[in-house]
């Protein structure tokens, strides 16, 4: 028998712990090591606890999933990332992508999908849930688009640019809007921009 995958379960929602675990664990190649509540504990997991895989909420207390992969990275910690979310924006996804996560499922298709996210990231694959592919196609035209155009940054007002590189600093929206003080719909539109 083979050695089961390990996991590491990171939600502020007990509750919800608790039934992921349950079904992850109804599936004998696949064990949960470690959880933890907050980001914080997160990364002290990630740290302290071997794991082949961890699945992080992406809007938790302390940190949320992005300042722990972020940390993660700087770390150089070689653990893949599954972000479980409620977010289905693009936004979200791409910035997800863009810090190497290897997962993203959605919290409302995580009873179907996570055990066959978690052996895939396993395995050393992507996965992405099915329901947010559009995302990608959309976003493999428009870079396709972009390289076309070849867009200057001048073009771009001072607020654009300064969004602009919060966005290559690995920051999300919400952290975007609360630095400059502008609201989240706001911020969106300067990234679309």
């Amino acid at each position: 028998m083979s050695t089961p995958i390990r996991i590491l379960i990171a939600d502020d929602h007990p509750v919800f712990r608790q039934g992921l675990r349950q079904i992850i664990e109804s599936d004998p190649h696949l064990r949960v090591v470690a959880e933890a509540a907050d980001g914080e504990q997160a990364l002290a997991r990630l740290q302290d606890t071997p794991m082949d895989v961890a699945m992080l909420d992406l809007t938790m207390p302390v940190k949320d999933g992005f300042a722990v992969a972020r940390a993660a990275n700087e770390l150089r910690l070689a653990i893949p990332l599954v972000f479980l979310t409620m977010h289905k924006d693009e936004h979200y996804l791409f910035a997800a992508l863009d810090l190497g996560v290897k997962g993203y499922v959605l919290k409302d298709s995580a009873i179907t999908e996570i055990v066959t996210c978690l052996k895939s990231v396993a395995a050393g694959h992507d996965y992405i849930s099915p329901a947010l592919s559009s995302f990608l196609i959309r976003r493999n035209t428009r870079t396709a688009t972009l390289a076309e155009q070849k867009p200057a940054l001048e073009q771009l007002t001072p607020t654009e640019r300064r969004v602009l590189k919060m966005i290559a600093a690995g920051q999300t929206s919400r952290e975007i809007a609360e630095a400059l003080g502008i609201g989240l719909r706001t911020v969106e539109h300067h990234r679309n921009n």
